[in-house]
């Protein structure tokens, strides 16, 4: 491997620093917590991100502060918490008293079998650490990605809100960075201190038998890596390649990890433009979207729980390429494009261009996406975005469709139709935008461009949905538009 790498992940946990280069890269932070640390308050429950039981809380250094981040650690590479302070239940431990997150559950009875529980507390401990007085539906949503069969979530919602009269009550000589909440700086000078001392400007690669981790930490290392290791697995988030190696039992012997590279955790906005970078995660991410359009207001809060949203990025749900990914005809319709990098060139992509067939990318050996360009809202642009699903949140959809339309005069002038879940790629409906396109918008228009649909999908048949209800709900959802767009709904 090159030089000026280093050969030890290097992480915080409970005030202690710990330095690891002897598991496998591919060891989940859920394994090595209960195997490695006899950390077991930190439960199994699915092992793929579902249930939350996993729930443990990451702190690290961002944009000039300090970022608390809920994430599932059944299905998290453990060299993800590289620079990073771990938090996991026993860490809230406190000498005499109960932390103001557990105490407020005891008391408020949320808790029966408590499997679950520990989950829960990371959870909450997270949203403790990162907003003050959180409304009831904040507390919800922070909640999102944890399961409870057996309590209920009235009493949990209520200990959300309780938990911040406990630290208000809390005796100074009791407070701590970990009972501290946000706003509180106690102890925060010293975990920023901790942190710095654990950045390094060398890049990181570990070496297990026949399995490889490399995080580069510029663009250009990342580039000449993969020119020389094309057949590298990139890693993002992980919320895909976890499941992998939980689910699949597949062996992951080279990964090449993005996430350290400052470059790909950058948002940046031009007078045309949002650039979204590879590494930025799906909660970020969205928070930007939405500032721009409002109208994904919905997809963002029914997408995935916030501990994946923290986790997954972006461009990574984009690079994966699902028929059924939620992003893509959203970002579509509005006309964003793909940043390739391949060495030192960059070419830029239409996103429906970069899906070839299922599960096949424009992607040449050696090159990754750099990053994903949406357009910013034009002022005579109408844009609107629908999932449908079984369940109304964290499920895969049925369907998913997104439109946007520009009329001057009564006359459509630009129209972009994408639908998930329709074909076996995400894809937009160029029959029915043509049947559209110069014509008056009305709805003798519309009905009769809705038979070029038929032209434009023939979907499957799958647990999710019948081929015959996806054509309909398609078809509804266009013309859902239609009566959003002339004030009918």
């Amino acid at each position: 491997m090159q030089a000026a790498t280093r050969n030890k992940l290097s992480f915080m946990l409970d005030g202690k620093r710990i330095d690891l280069n002897t598991l496998k890269p591919t060891t989940t932070v859920l394994s090595f917590l209960r195997e490695y640390l006899n950390r077991t308050g930190t439960k199994e429950g699915c092992a793929e991100g579902d249930c939350g039981a996993c729930t443990v809380v990451v702190a690290d250094l961002h944009r000039g502060g300090l970022r608390y981040r809920a994430i599932n650690a059944c299905i998290q590479f453990l060299p993800i918490l590289d620079g990073k302070c771990l938090y996991t239940v026993e860490s809230l431990k406190r000498q005499q008293t109960l932390h103001p997150v557990q105490q407020a559950l005891l008391d408020c009875h949320a808790s029966q079998c408590g499997f679950c529980t520990p989950g829960f507390v990371m959870s909450l401990f997270a949203l403790y650490k990162t907003q003050a007085q959180p409304s009831r539906e904040r507390i919800a949503s922070a909640l999102s990605g944890n399961l409870c069969r057996c309590t209920g979530y009235r009493p949990i919602l209520e200990a959300g809100q309780r938990m911040y009269h406990y630290a208000e009550s809390l005796p100074a000589t009791q407070r701590d960075l970990v009972s501290a909440p946000v706003g509180d700086s106690t102890g925060q000078a010293e975990l920023i201190a901790q942190l710095q001392a654990l950045a390094s400007n060398s890049s990181l690669y570990l070496q297990h038998e026949d399995a490889s981790f490399f995080a580069p930490q510029t663009l250009n290392k990342l580039a000449d890596y993969l020119i020389a290791e094309p057949d590298a697995r990139k890693l993002a988030g992980g919320t895909d390649l976890g499941l992998w190696v939980t689910k699949q039992h597949r062996d992951l012997n080279k990964l090449v990890y993005l996430g350290a590279v400052a470059e790909l955790t950058l948002i940046k906005k031009t007078s045309e433009a949002l650039e979204i970078g590879a590494a930025v995660s799906l909660e970020e991410a969205y928070q930007a979207l939405t500032a721009e359009y409002p109208e994904l207001d919905d997809l963002y809060e029914r997408f995935a729980s916030l501990p994946i949203r923290n986790s997954g990025t972006l461009v990574g749900n984009l690079a994966n390429g699902s028929p059924i990914g939620d992003s893509m005809p959203a970002l579509i319709a509005l006309g964003a494009k793909l940043v390739l990098q391949q060495g030192q060139h960059i070419r830029h992509l239409a996103l429906e261009a970069f899906y070839l067939g299922y599960q096949q990318q424009d992607l040449r050996e050696g090159e990754f996406i750099r990053a994903v360009l949406i357009p910013l809202p034009k002022p005579a642009q109408i844009f609107r975005t629908w999932k449908i699903a079984k369940r109304f949140g964290q499920d895969i959809s049925a369907v998913c469709a997104a439109f946007a339309l520009e009329r001057e005069a009564g006359q459509v002038t630009a129209i972009r139709i994408a639908f998930g879940g329709m074909a076996a790629i995400p894809k937009r409906a160029t029959h029915t935008e043509q049947a559209l396109l110069g014509q008056v918008w009305n709805a003798d228009c519309l009905e009769q461009a809705i038979p070029a649909l038929r032209q434009d999908f023939q979907p499957l048949t799958d647990l999710r949905a019948s081929a015959d209800y996806r054509a309909l709900v398609a078809a509804n959802l266009l013309r859902k538009f239609f009566m959003q767009v002339e004030g009918q709904l």
